[in-house]
């Protein structure tokens, strides 16, 4: 499988030993998985190899113009339109997509090359024995890199379902790997890899963007909330356990939500504040967020950049399901709809909303490179997680997911909400998740995890089977996953028959 050999290749290439400056420092040397070196720098490094695919949840997309990984879940949810033919949006606007249309190979390579570097890394970390190094350090490395191999599979299931069961460096290049089934892979790595990351000392923040304590308990919150849901239908047990680990989060402290949604886009406030687990970017490097040029309208000329791409912005339609007053509509908040050029002192207003969670304005206005980082969790999200994990644990809201739906309200500058069913609530905090956290690639997955869609236009909750999007597609039991790219099913025969409809 042509991943599957890329594996290896991409896992040894190892950056240096501070996970604050990987992003800033050339790799210092070259190992494969049979070398035999010992040191702390070396431990270190293939512990900080996990992360390097994590820019792969931003890959820019081969022989496409303006084509990014991120697209994708936006484009599926029906609630996003792009200024570019180039990105294969059509596809996906009427649902033709195929095993062949952008974003489904390079999610998968992206997804495996960094599950690569994790089994490279727990392989070798217990190995070394060096000055320095205590046991609890190596447990702690370990606790980071499986988190990262959880993350890179959890993706990987919400997007394909049975995938290859890959857990140690390969040995030779003509691996043919079988699928495994999604729950398979949730109960052999994804599940017990948090839960050993959850027995370590990780500190409970890290401020250099290492996997922190916290982003251990938020990703398990988001899996066992996922687990408990479609497809896996696990049942109250996991919606009990996903409430226990988001309310660990939320009351342990040292996480706040940011008083205002422009703190989001400060440079300043980078893993800190409301974020809990971020992908790493700075303007100092060559890899820089790409979202600030891709979200930016197309030619409109309001910035530095010699390409504004227009990638992806929002339907009107979901644009105007959001209830009157709610600040995150409002102008330059969650988007905007005129921009002065810093330049030309010429204001340029648009022929509609367009993204602004993404607005770098240094690199907009002068060095057209974003110090912006990506982010995975935020607290907002993990507050939301436990509404509704609990609402559905304890058949009703209590008081705590009252109050963390009024937070998010509040900020909102939203009357709060009172008492209210278990169904009505449940609502609430689905509806919530659309707007709070639009364009952050989760609502796809709510849709797919919940089974219903908020229909823009009626207000109703539709059945996600049988929804039509503004665009008039239908969504049908086919899009439920998305198929095996046909370059690993060419090269995999044992990867067949594909996704229902592919």
């Amino acid at each position: 499988m042509k991943t599957i050999r890329n594996i290896m290749l991409a896992a040894v290439i190892l950056n240096a030993c501070s996970c604050k400056k990987f992003l800033e420092e050339k790799p210092t040397s070259f190992l494969t998985p049979e070398s035999n070196v010992s040191s702390v720098k070396v431990a270190r490094a293939f512990a900080n190899a996990g992360y390097q695919n994590m820019q792969g949840f931003l890959a820019s997309q081969s022989g496409s113009y303006g084509g990014n990984t991120w697209n994708l879940m936006e484009f599926m949810t029906g609630k996003a339109n792009s200024d570019l033919g180039q990105t294969g949006f059509v596809n996906f606007q009427n649902l033709s997509y195929s095993n062949t249309s952008f974003y489904i190979d390079t999610w998968w390579q992206q997804m495996y090359l960094g599950i690569g570097a994790c089994n490279l890394a727990i392989q070798k970390i217990p190995a070394i024995n060096a000055a320095g190094l205590a046991d609890a350090d190596k447990t702690n490395m370990l606790a980071e890199v499986r988190t990262l191999r959880a993350l890179y599979y959890f993706q990987l299931v919400r997007m394909y379902g049975a995938v290859p069961k890959v857990t140690e460096t390969p040995k030779d290049l003509n691996l043919k790997i079988p699928r495994v089934a999604a729950k398979d892979i949730y109960d052999g790595i994804i599940i017990p890899d948090l839960l050993a990351a959850e027995k370590s000392t990780l500190p409970w923040k890290d401020p250099s963007g290492k996997v922190s304590m916290g982003a251990v308990k938020s990703l398990l919150a988001d899996v066992y909330l996922t687990y408990a849901g479609a497809a896996i239908n696990g049942g109250a047990q996991y919606y009990a356990e996903s409430a226990k680990r988001s309310l660990a989060v939320i009351q342990q402290g040292g996480y706040t939500l940011f008083p205002q949604y422009t703190d989001m886009i400060n440079p300043a406030n980078k893993n800190s504040g409301e974020f809990i687990l971020q992908v790493q970017y700075a303007a100092s490097v060559p890899s820089t967020n790409p979202l600030t040029p891709l979200t930016i309208p197309n030619f409109s000329g309001v910035s530095q950049y010699s390409d504004e791409y227009g990638s992806v912005y929002p339907t009107p339609q979901f644009i105007a399901s959001y209830p009157a007053g709610d600040k995150r509509v409002k102008e330059k908040q969650f988007f905007y709809t005129s921009y002065k050029n810093a330049k030309t002192g010429k204001t340029i207003t648009f022929r509609g909303p367009y993204i602004y969670k993404w607005f770098d304005s240094v690199a907009v206005n002068s060095t057209v490179k974003s110090d912006l980082n990506y982010t995975l969790y935020r607290l907002a999200d993990v507050e939301l997680m436990y509404a509704e994990a609990s609402n559905e644990a304890e058949n009703g809201p209590n008081s705590n997911a009252i109050q963390f739906v009024n937070n998010i309200r509040q900020r909102a500058q939203l009357a709060p909400i009172g008492a209210l069913s278990k169904d009505a609530f449940e609502k609430e905090v689905w509806l919530q998740r659309y707007y709070e956290l639009c364009f952050e690639n989760k609502m796809w997955f709510d849709m797919l995890r919940t089974r219903k869609v908020h229909n823009d236009v009626t207000g109703n909750w539709d059945n996600f089977v049988g929804h039509k999007t503004v665009f008039n597609g239908t969504f049908s039991e086919k899009q439920l996953l998305f198929p095996l790219p046909k370059q690993e099913t060419d090269v995999n025969p044992q990867l067949l028959p594909n996704n229902p409809g592919y």
